[in-house]
Formats: structure tokens, sequence, C-alpha cells
């Protein structure tokens, strides 16, 4: 049975959906709070097989208010990096991704977007990746994709919403298992609320069903992609 390190970054963001699959694939997850007291960010791996970088709500990584644990896990992410262990970045878990692996982040303003994701690789997460599917992004900034990353899914302006690094690392700019509840957690625990807001939440809500069967046909090439449910050696 593997183990995942799931990263959280507020205590409103979560794996949501996802969380049903990876139990359901007997694949262990854990959540490492580095905002909560006491807790801290991993030194490196321990006997974790892979990486799940939540996104963080406001935080930003070169903009807004910065997440105070960015540096540890950079450090982090590089070593799993290093171990070819597999990492996903979710929000700005994705600008995490893409530093850690030689490229970087560029500033963008914090915003609530439903997005209607295309996929423009025919075999991207062997086929499972759906043709079109709905992205909740609520982020801020934006990953500068390091060398090498494959975009599998671009928005609707043609700008990356899922790409793929290496055979094992994936980054989504949006939430692939959003939940309605957990936005609005979020934005109860901000100042800051982005322009459009009710409108995008309500959209949220009305694509929860569709959300959800794309999320399982993404789980499983995801899944194969990391090679979770492979035993160990």
């Amino acid at each position: 049975m593997k183990t995942l390190c799931v990263l959280q970054h507020v205590e409103a963001e979560y794996l949501g959906l996802i969380e049903d699959h990876f139990e359901g694939r007997n694949i262990r997850f854990r959540y490492c709070r580095p905002f909560t007291s006491g807790a801290a960010v991993p030194a490196d791996t321990e006997d974790n097989d892979g990486l799940v970088l939540l996104g963080a709500g406001p935080l930003g990584i070169v903009s807004g208010h910065l997440m105070p644990s960015l540096g540890a896990e950079l450090r982090l992410t590089r070593s799993f990096l290093d171990r070819g262990l597999p990492v996903i970045g979710i929000g700005v878990g994705a600008c995490i991704l893409s530093t850690a692996a030689g490229g970087g982040a560029e500033e963008a303003p914090l915003r609530f977007v439903l997005e209607m994701a295309r996929r423009i690789v025919p075999d991207a997460l062997g086929g499972h990746l759906p043709q079109t599917f709905p992205l909740g992004v609520y982020m801020r900034d934006r990953p500068v994709l390091p060398a090498g990353a494959k975009v599998l899914a671009v928005d609707a302006r043609g700008g990356p919403v899922v790409f793929q690094w290496r055979d094992n690392c994936l980054g989504f700019l949006g939430h692939p298992g959003i939940k309605s509840a957990m936005i609005e957690d979020l934005i109860m625990d901000s100042d800051e609320v982005p322009e459009g807001t009710a409108e995008t939440l309500a959209s949220l809500r009305a694509a929860q069903g569709v959300i959800a069967a794309a999320l399982a046909a993404i789980m499983v090439g995801l899944v194969d992609l990391t090679r979770l449910m492979e035993l160990s050696v």
C-alpha cells in the first residue's frame, strides 16, 4: 500500500472528492498542516511514496501574502523529485512544483473562475483525460513551466491548466476534486473576495455532477501515471 504526503496550507482546502478515489484504491494519505501549532513541513520524503501540494487559497508564491512555509516546501518537493517520486501540484501547488522542477512562477491576481478545460494531447493520462471538463480555479499567481513540461489541457484563452513533468508529475491550476463548500469556507476566511464570486459559486454548484464524472476518469489516468498502485520493490 502506497502512502502520500498531502501538504495543506489552509484548513478549508483539502483533497475534496479525490479522497474517495484514493481510499477506494487503498492509497493512504496523511495531511501535513504546517500552519497549525507545533506542525512543520517534513525535512525529506520520509516513508512517503508521493507528494500532493494543495492550493493555498489567497496565499501567493510571488505576490500578495506569501506562503510562510514556501522555502521548506520547495526543499521537500525537490527531495521527492530527486528521488523520482510522483508530485501532484494543485493551484499554487502547481507553482511550487514548477519552481522546484526548474521553472518558476509569475504574478497574477487572486481569481475564482470555473474554466472549461480542453485536452490538447489525445493520449493525455493514458487517454483518460476527458476531451473537455470543468475545472474550478481559486488561486493567486501562475506557474512558469519548467523545461520539458508537457501541456495536457488549456483554458478558453489557450493558457495551460493541466501539465505533466517527467513521466510521473502533474500540475493542475484548478482543483479537479473541488467542492463548492471548500470555496465558501476559503472565502469566509479571507479578507479578499475575487470579482464575480457569487456567480462563479452558483456555476460551480451546478457543475458538481459533471466535475465528479470527469474526476472519475482523471483519477484512473493519474493513478496509472504515478504508479501509485504498483507494488513497492
